[in-house]
């Protein structure tokens, strides 16, 4: 299945929050450069814990302040959401070729969403050093994504090298 053949339906951020929601992510938005962006962000969370739009923002504002813990728990929360909505597995481990190849084409928007955010919490876990798992995420998606659609495979390069030099990854 080629994951760019698909209908750009059911887009997380076209999926409107409350007003109260969207003003609290649109202040967070300006206090970004200050660093102070956090306590808005967990309020519209604790207003729309299930809103992707709110996960999406507080992952960029964890990741860019470095606090990559942070952004893995959210980006584990998003995940979790997204699986959720289209019937995958608990565990992405349990993910096969076959449950993409059979999903409606109308989930393909949420499917290629899952892959990437599993490739984000792949990148996160290779940027703390946890690279067997890292290893383990980007081996699973490159197997899932024939026409390397997600991206997976050079990062998947990237920490067998670390793996076998012991390079840093920055």
């Amino acid at each position: 299945m080629d994951l760019l053949e698909f209908d750009a339906k059911d887009l997380y951020f076209e999926q409107e929050d409350a007003p109260e929601v969207q003003e609290l992510i649109k202040f967070a938005s300006e206090l970004y450069s200050s660093g102070t962006a956090e306590l808005p962000l967990l309020k519209a969370y604790l207003r729309a814990p299930e809103s992707l739009n709110v996960l999406v923002a507080l992952n960029r504002f964890y990741y860019y302040q470095h606090r990559l813990s942070e952004a893995l728990l959210i980006s584990e929360k998003a995940l979790a959401l997204i699986r959720i909505g289209i019937g995958f597995p608990d565990d992405w481990r349990q993910l096969e070729m076959h449950t993409i190849s059979m999903a409606p084409k109308d989930d393909l928007c949420r499917i290629r969403l899952y892959l990437f955010t599993l490739k984000s919490i792949g990148f996160l876990h290779m940027r703390m050093e946890n690279l067997a798992l890292s290893r383990s995420i980007f081996e699973k998606l490159v197997s899932l994504d024939e026409k390397e659609r997600i991206g997976a495979k050079a990062l998947l390069d990237l920490v067998i090298q670390r793996q076998e030099t012991g390079e840093l990854i920055s």
